[in-house]
């Protein structure tokens, strides 16, 4: 009988072992899927807005970033009040409603910004000038909180700043306008996230990610549609004529608006799934393959100089990256 009890029990331990490797492997292949989803919708976002306001001409990137903000409205309800992705949080105050507010009109103007740049810049010099965020979140941090890095964090953002100098150097379709406007925007998605730490910095206020879109989305609308029909007149007659004559412009608008909200949901499951250190190194290899993809469909001309100097800033990044977590 003894040796009966161990023959069974031989196989059901290693049932169990299996079972193990099963699910290890299906959650790998979950982040894997999750990571996918999210360079997808991010590069999609990305190209799609490029190919509306550059390449089809449709030149209202107010309206745009509108019709995003109403989608994120929308989904972000549905996903919290509906499907539970995450627990709806709510707003305990006016003062902490005015702190939304704030960080929402900033929000605008870093994506109303960011898709005017796409007007006159290509994608791959748009993510190169994006990629200096970095170098705005520090100086943002030490004028609002005097918080001061090591030295060599600060030394990091030379390489950082000189690369998009060099870049902008060996740019064939500089454009000066769309050069300011695009490190307005990305100066203002620095302050965002600075403001965000600081406003919202009490246990009582802090929203998670998903609770906050939902409560910036609408203020954003509210925002955006007095800036729409003042800035971009009968856009929405000229929207429905466009309609007319190619209905795709519809549903351009339609899955694009999807994906403005995709790219929110993605990056928080991402965060959520893998580890600070793995969102970074993902984060900075996102815009160098958003580059790629942009080059090999809009076919926009490159130089050697200005991929140096791309590079360089990303190496500049990653460098900071690794000097934040060293001095943590």
């Amino acid at each position: 009988m003894e040796y009966k009890y161990k023959r069974n029990e031989l196989p059901q331990s290693v049932s169990e072992d299996q079972k193990g490797s099963k699910m290890k492997g299906s959650s790998r292949f979950f982040t894997i899927g999750l990571v996918a989803a999210w360079y997808s919708s991010n590069i999609g976002v990305l190209l799609l807005n490029k190919y509306l306001l550059s390449n089809y001409g449709f030149k209202y990137p107010i309206f745009l970033t509108m019709c995003h903000m109403t989608a994120c409205s929308l989904f972000s309800y549905v996903a919290i009040a509906w499907m539970k992705i995450v627990p709806m949080q709510t707003i305990r105050s006016r003062v902490q409603f005015f702190k939304i507010s704030a960080l929402s009109l900033i929000f605008c103007v870093s994506v109303v910004f960011g898709n005017i740049s796409l007007r006159y810049l290509p994608v791959s010099f748009n993510q190169a000038i994006g990629a200096t965020t970095p170098f705005f979140t520090a100086i943002f941090a030490y004028i609002m909180t005097f918080k001061r890095e090591a030295w060599l964090t600060y030394l990091t953002l030379v390489p950082v700043v000189t690369g998009v100098v060099i870049a902008s150097g060996g740019e064939p379709s500089f454009h000066l306008f769309g050069f300011i406007v695009c490190i307005a925007a990305t100066a203002a998605r620095a302050l965002k996230s600075v403001l965000q730490g600081i406003l919202l910095s009490s246990e009582g206020e802090k929203l998670n990610s998903m609770n906050l879109l939902l409560y910036m989305a609408p203020m954003a609308v509210v925002f955006l549609l007095p800036a729409t029909l003042i800035m971009e007149e009968n856009v929405v007659g000229i929207t429905l004529a466009l309609a007319r004559d190619d209905v795709k412009i519809i549903w351009y608008l339609l899955f694009n608006s999807a994906l403005a909200y995709f790219v929110n949901l993605t990056n928080f499951l991402v965060t959520k799934h893998t580890s600070a250190l793995t969102l970074q190194v993902l984060g900075n290899a996102k815009g160098a393959v958003a580059v790629v993809v942009s080059i090999l469909i809009f076919r926009n001309p490159v130089s050697v100089t200005g991929m140096m100097g791309y590079a360089l800033t990303v190496f500049g990044v990653i460098l900071y990256s690794e000097a934040k977590k060293r001095t943590k």
